[in-house]
């Protein structure tokens, strides 16, 4: 049996990550870092990644400028596997990301890529046209492909990341997908939560718990657990992007969202072992 066509579309960054004892007050001092390094970030590239690491056939839409972190972040990815359709961005997105040992985050925006054009989102919907399935992450870029009614048309898989349940910005995307995954930062009630968003269209919802493993909720009620897989904390950049790629190989495959959750605790250790979103980033 073939491996899947699978297409990412938003962003790649170029970061600065900087791990500190402690995320700092808001006041003026001097601090020394513990540890900073350069990095490939993004939600989409750190699909990708994954995707590919798992033999599947990935093509990342991103935007990335002709500039040297472009250049870098482009180099990077080239190692993976995927295949990387660049998107005139005028300037790669970057970050200085401020981060603790217990994974606590700041993510300053420093540089971000201009709208898509016409040309972008055409080249954007025609990868997805030709795939098995696409993740559509949030971005710019992501939302004019998600208003596109042949885009529309497809399997279409979203990740809805730090979701409340009310944002506008999200709803376009909940509406089109047909699995959804989120965190449970902003919720007290992780289940509630994900029913919301079945009742909007998709077929499954999955939620990342962090280390207490994750659960999917299907559209008939049914809730599937899975622990998280025991492994030393390098970085937890990425580890959701990483699960998600995870259970997206796995039901591709035709496993049962149970074993698409253990299939997704499995990925998202890689992540987490590594300074890199994937181990095939680092240079």
């Amino acid at each position: 049996m073939p491996s899947p066509s699978v297409v990412v579309a938003g962003p790649t960054t170029w970061n600065h990550l900087i791990e500190l004892d402690s995320l700092p007050e808001a006041i003026p001092h001097l601090e020394f870092a513990r540890r900073s390094w350069w990095a490939v970030g993004g939600t989409s590239a750190g699909k990708a990644a994954h995707l590919a690491g798992l033999n599947a056939r990935t093509t990342l839409v991103t935007p990335l400028g002709a500039d040297a972190f472009g250049a870098q972040a482009s180099a990077a990815l080239a190692r993976t596997g995927a295949t990387v359709v660049p998107l005139a961005g005028g300037a790669t997105e970057s970050h200085v990301n401020l981060m603790t040992p217990a994974g606590e985050r700041i993510s300053l925006v420093t540089a971000v890529p201009c709208e898509p054009s016409e040309e972008d989102v055409a080249a954007a919907a025609s990868a997805i046209l030709e795939a098995d399935a696409a993740f559509v992450d949030l971005s710019a870029l992501g939302l004019r492909l998600v208003a596109e009614p042949a885009v529309r048309a497809r399997s279409l898989w979203v990740d809805l990341h730090d979701y409340d349940g009310d944002s506008a910005f999200h709803e376009p995307f909940v509406r089109v997908a047909d699995v959804v995954f989120m965190n449970a930062d902003r919720t007290d009630d992780p289940q509630q939560l994900m029913a919301s968003c079945l009742r909007r269209g998709p077929r499954l919802a999955v939620c990342t718990l962090g280390a207490d493993g994750a659960i999917c909720l299907t559209g008939d009620g049914e809730l599937f657990r899975a622990p998280a897989v025991p492994v030393t904390v390098v970085d937890t950049n990425g580890a959701g992007d990483a699960f998600a790629a995870g259970f997206m190989m796995a039901t591709l495959g035709g496993a049962a969202p149970g074993e698409a959750l253990t299939a997704g605790a499995r990925q998202a250790a890689v992540a987490l072992s590594t300074d890199a979103l994937h181990p095939a980033l680092l240079g």
